[in-house]
């Protein structure tokens, strides 16, 4: 069995997305500019089949964070299409256009039953409305001896953390104050970590944790 991981970016002053978080402007005011450091990346752009970009340090970082990945678990919102029960015309397919980037199955924590989604390149979309133990046992069976992603937002990332299921993740922080919106490390319980590496990039440090358990 592989590990249950994370990787989010984050504003020094705790926040993975701004204030007024809409359909419209998913990461809220100022939110956005938590990811400039990756958009420029050459590991980033290949991803979304573009060429060029840079290297640099955060290169070795995001391509340990997306190797070896199985399976992924996110929130409604991360998929999106709004709160409530699911838009049938047209029916709502996810952020990330026809062929997303996951290639593996993605298991999405809904109050809301919906059939699979097949999509593009590898991925299916599964809608999971009986919470996130189910998610978490789901994924790491289809992910076998390969790691589980989990995807976010905040509020998944918090329940997962405090249910003790978190093996280790990445903080990619970024030196901007959001000063509100969505904050990341609250509700989390008697957190303990242990940092196993910090990297210094352009426009980023890269801290990775480790979850103690006792």
């Amino acid at each position: 069995m592989g590990t249950f991981r994370f990787q989010v970016a984050v504003s020094l002053d705790g926040y993975v997305a701004g204030p007024h978080q809409s359909v419209e402007n998913p990461l809220g005011v100022g939110g956005m500019d938590l990811h400039r450091w990756l958009f420029d990346l050459e590991v980033w752009r290949a991803s979304e089949g573009e060429e060029g970009g840079d290297v640099n340090a955060s290169t070795a970082v995001m391509e340990e964070a997306q190797a070896n990945i199985g399976a992924v678990v996110m929130g409604r919102n991360m998929f999106g299409g709004g709160p409530g029960p699911w838009s049938e015309d047209p029916p709502w397919r996810g952020w990330w256009g026809d062929d997303p980037p996951y290639h593996v199955p993605v298991f999405v924590l809904t109050n809301h039953p919906r059939a699979p989604l097949e999509m593009e390149g590898g991925t299916t979309f599964f809608f999971v409305t009986d919470g996130i133990l189910s998610a978490h046992d789901q994924a790491q069976q289809v992910a076998g001896d390969e790691d589980v992603l989990l995807g976010g937002g905040a509020s998944v990332i918090q329940q997962y953390l405090a249910a003790g299921l978190i093996d280790e993740f990445w903080l990619h922080i970024v030196p901007i104050l959001l000063r509100d919106g969505e904050r990341l490390l609250e509700n989390v319980g008697d957190l303990k970590l242990e940092q196993e590496r910090a990297v210094d990039a352009p426009g980023v440090t890269h801290v990775k944790y480790r979850v103690v358990r006792t």
